[in-house]
Formats: C-alpha cells, structure tokens, sequence
C-alpha cells in the first residue's frame, strides 16, 4: 500500500470509534466538533491548498444570497470552473494541489452543487405557500436558508472529508437534530458493513501484488500472448474492486457510528438523496420505541449486486451510489438533448469531468453508451423472444460480457493517459468496442423494423421505471 492509502486507511479507522463519542454530544456541541475536527484534518493533509476548498464554499454562498432564483445553474458553473482551475494550478505557477485536496475538492464540488438546489427549492417552496395560504409537504426539504456557518459546517464536517459518501445539506441537519441518537441502531449495523472489510483488503494487496498495474506499461507485457493480456485486465479491475469495495464499506461505518442518515425504514431513503416520503425525524416518536432503521442515505456501494447484476446500466446504480444519485437528480435531468442515448453520453462526460482531465477517464465513460446501446439492442433482439431457459442462459452470458466490458472500461480509469489506454486496447484488439458494435448490428439485423424499435424503446422505459421503484424499496 502506498503512504496515501495508508493515510486514508488511518482516517477511516479512526472515524468508527469517534463517531460513537458524537452520539454523546448535543446538536450545537456536534456542529462545531464536527466542523472543527474535518477542518483540522483537511488543514493537517492539505496544507496551503485547504483555500482551494474555502473559496469554493465562499463563493458558493455569495451566489446563493446573490440570487436564489439561478443558484443551481451558477453553483454548478461556478464549481466545474473552479475544478479546472484546480486541475491546472501549475499553469499559473502554483503549487501542485496534494491528492487529499483534490478528494476534499471532489466531494465539495457536489455539496455545493446540492445545496444551491436545496436552498432554490427552499424558496420556491416558500413561495408556493405564501400564495396558496397552505404549507405544501416536502420530503427532505429545508425549514430555513442556511447561514455561512451552517455552510461551512456542512461542507467541513468530518463525517467522509475525503472519501464519501455524498450527502445532502439536509441529511447533515437532521444529523444533528437527531432526538436520542444512542437509542438509534449503532454497533450491530456497524459490524455488519465492516465485517467484510479484512477480507477485501488482504485480496488487494494480495491480488496487486501479483498483478501490478505498472507492468502492462512495459514492453514485456505487449510479447505476452493474448490470453494473458486479456486475463490481466480482469486482474486489474478485481484489485480496482477490492481497494474500493474497502474504503467504501469503512466510509460507511464511520457514517454508522456516528448515527448520520439513519432513518426510519418506512421513509424508504434512497442513497445520496435521503427519505423519499414524507417524515419528520425531529418530531418522530422516541426512537427507543419499535421502529426499524436503516442507513440506505449514506450507501455508497452494494458490493454483491455491484459484481452480479446482470447489466452494465444497474452495475452504475450499485456502483458509487451516492454520486450516481447525484448525477441522476442535478446533470441528466438538465442535459441539453431529448434522446435517452445522448443524455446518458451527457451525464457520463459530466462524470469523466468531475473526476479529472486525463483522458483515460472520458475514453471509459464514454464507452457505457455505447454498452448499453449494445445490451439494449441485443435484449430487444434476442431475449424478448426466448423462452425462460433461454433467457436464463442469455442472463448468464449477458452477466459475462458485463464484466468484461467493465474489466476493459477499467484499464482506461486507472491508466490514465489516453496513449497507455489506447496501447493496451489496442493490444486485445479493441475486443469489446468490437462487440459492443457487433452486438448493436445484429440487434439491429435481427429486429427487423422501426416499429419493433419504437416497442423496444418503450419496453426499455418501462423497465428502468419498474427497476428504479425495486431499487429504492430494496433492503440493505
């Protein structure tokens, strides 16, 4: 492990047993112990580059009491230009920020863009009820506009400084208006996400240690025989899985201990976004008596139905869930296209971008369309007239090739630069652009008329939707 991981690692072990003593403290005493302690680690681990971040919270609070009304569009302006200035510090003879700035950067980028959302519907809200004389319910809303300091707090609070999850201004305040927050699930819901933990990470270590990335750069890798330089990427994509499923599963423990996003499980919370029907936590009976719990806000990774569902558009959804929320609710939504094909193309760029600027990045975001155009056209083609047996044997091969395409979409995450990315597909023959194009040809040969295509589109529809309430109502 590298002195950074070991960095991290050490942050993550030390937030479980901290976020038990926050249980014991008032919700003042909370919001400024919990601003104070990420502020001392994001000052400890970035130095002069901590600006970086409070600039961005300072100027995303002036566009907020600036204008309301344009606050998301301007937020999101605002943060994705900062990011790029962020990236490119050195063209203006400036240090070079450290990668926990740039974890810290990453995560505030979304915050902010959240809570400039939060605080425009706030208004419109508000609005809404001063015309109609009513106060119209809203689920996860806010009661106030928040101060600087409820700002700052939120954006500094130590809970996933620089790992995740993501989580809503408002999760943060009902975090600390919590009632009775040592009646609330703790230990066992704890134990239960780290208890795999361990396991993950001696697979990391192990399995990089046989497989390390640096060697496919070398020309010895390029004389192996293909099988080998096929079977590497699966490697690669294994470790990629394991250091994350171990961070994530650690972030989420730390969550747990300190009691953020615990919700009633009848307020059926989604990750990132929080409760998706209406329910007061503050004034919800006391939490010592019969009511089921649950942390589904602050999930950020369901690491069994990450590597065996079926298709490479639900691999997305239990992959990084609190960003994909993100994504779903403030980028696809506005993207400037009508097409489901080109929005998704959208949002994957947004996400390519938000992660940085190497061009490894956008050359395996913007091979997912292209993926799920691929299983879409091959599900409307094929699976739709097969029997059960059928489709259960289509499900497994489908299953097969959904891996593989993310084996290969890894190798371009992780190396980075778009000649290494380019170099190593190359050396496997692009096999899955191949047969993602393949695929799309002869589902294209095999439906036969526009008029199926309209059907299958439609039937696609209907199943994301029926997919999307499965989802939120499924049970950690």
């Amino acid at each position: 492990m590298s002195p950074d991981e070991l960095v991290y690692l050490g942050v993550l072990a030390a937030s479980v047993p901290v976020g038990f003593l926050f249980r014991y403290l008032s919700s003042s005493v909370k919001q400024v112990a919990s601003l104070f302690l990420g502020l001392s680690i994001t000052i400890a681990l970035c130095h002069i580059h901590t600006l970086h971040s409070l600039v961005t919270v300072i100027g995303t609070w002036i566009i907020i009491k600036s204008s309301w009304r344009h606050a998301p569009a301007l937020s999101l302006s605002w943060t994705f230009l900062y990011l790029l200035f962020f990236r490119l510090v050195t063209w203006f003879d400036l240090p070079q920020p450290t990668p926990f700035a740039n974890a810290v950067q990453l995560l505030l980028t979304l915050k902010m863009v959240s809570l400039a959302n939060e605080v425009h519907s706030f208004h419109v809200e508000k609005k809404r009820d001063v015309s109609s004389f009513a106060k119209s319910p809203v689920v996860g809303g806010l009661s106030q506009e928040p101060s600087l300091y409820d700002i700052l707090s939120y954006s500094y609070c130590y809970v996933g400084i620089m790992t995740g999850p993501f989580f809503r201004f408002q999760t943060y305040m009902d975090w600390l208006r919590q009632p009775n927050p040592l009646a609330l699930p703790g230990w066992e819901p704890c134990l239960q996400r780290l208890k795999m933990v361990p396991v993950f990470g001696v697979l990391f270590v192990t399995v990089n240690y046989y497989f390390p990335l640096s060697y496919v750069r070398t020309d010895e890798f390029l004389d192996q025989n293909l099988f080998f330089r096929l079977f590497y990427m699966v490697a690669v994509f294994f470790v990629f899985r394991m250091r994350f499923y171990s961070a994530w599963c650690g972030a989420e423990a730390g969550c747990i201990s300190a009691g953020l996003g615990c919700y009633p499980e009848k307020a059926l919370s989604k990750p990132g976004g929080g409760p998706t029907v209406n329910y007061s936590f503050v004034n919800s009976p006391d939490p010592s008596a019969e009511e089921k719990y649950d942390f589904k806000t602050i999930q950020n990774i369901d690491c069994y139905n990450s590597d065996f569902c079926v298709k490479v558009r639900h691999g997305m959804r239990y992959w990084n869930m609190t960003v994909q929320w993100w994504l779903h609710h403030y980028i696809y939504p506005n993207a400037p296209f009508e097409s489901y094909a080109l929005r998704a193309g959208w949002t994957m760029f947004i996400s390519a971008y938000w992660h940085g600027l190497h061009a490894g990045y956008y050359l395996s975001f913007l091979t997912i369309p292209l993926c799920i155009a691929a299983e879409s056209a091959m599900e409307s083609a094929i699976r739709s007239k097969l029997g059960p047996t059928g489709q259960n044997v289509f499900d497994w091969i489908h299953w097969f090739l959904k891996m593989r395409a993310y084996d290969y979409m890894c190798m371009g995450f992780v190396l980075l630069k778009a000649s290494d990315t380019i170099n190593y597909w190359m050396s496997i023959y692009f096999t899955m652009h191949v047969v993602a194009v393949g695929c799309i040809i002869v589902g294209k040969v095999l439906k036969g008329g526009r008029r199926d295509g309209k059907k299958g589109e439609k039937e696609r529809i209907n199943e994301e939707k029926t997919e999307s309430v499965k989802t939120g109502q499924k049970s950690e």
